[in-house]
């Protein structure tokens, strides 16, 4: 019987990746003409720990941060979101083990400022750790909350 990878397997395995292709295809309509890169889970970790206190990103910024590092002209946004998932989780792993500097992955967040229900603990939790740090949180329509100002707090991550 197999056994489930744990989140830290999942965000140490690159499965061969970085992996650089042409758009093609339908893909082309929507993301145009040029390259797009799959990254590590690793490179969108490193990214996501790079945020300090005080400062957030999004997910549309890691894959500008990503895209720039493999000179491509976008990276993948499917893939790019999942690693964010694993990243988070890993997190929470490492916090449930004692570990206390974990990948602050709260303070990622999706476009638009919109706070991710798919992170450990849903928005309810991911909100806490945010207003924990000062931020302030609103209701954005009937189900997503957003961090107010969101814009002005995005931290410039150089890899």
């Amino acid at each position: 019987m197999k056994t489930r990878k744990s989140w830290k397997e999942k965000l140490h395995d690159d499965n061969g990746l970085p992996k650089v292709e042409p758009i093609a295809g339908k893909l082309i309509e929507m993301w145009g003409e040029g390259t797009v890169v799959i990254a590590k889970p690793l490179d969108v970790d490193t990214i996501m720990r790079k945020v300090p206190k005080g400062k957030l990103t999004t997910v549309n910024e890691i894959r500008k941060i990503i895209a720039a590092k493999y000179e491509t002209t976008i990276a993948c946004p499917l893939t790019t979101g999942i690693f964010v998932r694993i990243s988070a989780e890993a997190a929470e792993e490492e916090f449930s083990e004692g570990k206390r500097r974990i990948t602050p992955y709260w303070r990622t967040l999706k476009e638009g400022g919109i706070l991710n229900e798919k992170y450990p603990g849903g928005i309810e939790a991911q909100m806490a750790k945010l207003e924990n740090e000062g931020f302030s949180v609103v209701p954005k329509g009937k189900k997503n909350f957003r961090v107010l100002d969101f814009d002005k707090y995005i931290a410039k991550i150089e890899l």
